[in-house]
């Protein structure tokens, strides 16, 4: 119970710092679109890891989606992912 509630505020920290990073764009007009590029396929990766089975391949999916996509860099989807997997499925 210990280890799981270690990892549960473990994702939740990462969830909020590569959120942050995905935001990062914003910050730089120009460049911040291009980093999107690299950044997309790395977040895509690093959700794939933080969250088995179909829960993360989905969430994976959708935050290459909107990592890549223009303006929808806004939507933290890690902290989406995080409270989904420990809030709304537990139930």
């Amino acid at each position: 119970m210990a280890i799981e509630k270690n990892l549960k505020y473990r994702n939740l920290l990462l969830g909020l710092l590569f959120d942050g990073i995905g935001m990062l764009s914003f910050a730089i007009p120009g460049i911040g679109e291009f980093s999107d590029v690299i950044w997309a396929p790395l977040a895509a990766w690093i959700m794939t890891r933080m969250y088995e089975g179909k829960v993360g391949q989905a969430a994976g999916a959708v935050t290459f989606v909107e990592e890549l996509v223009p303006g929808l860099d806004i939507i933290p989807t890690f902290t989406l992912t995080w409270i989904y997997t420990y809030l709304i499925e537990k139930k």
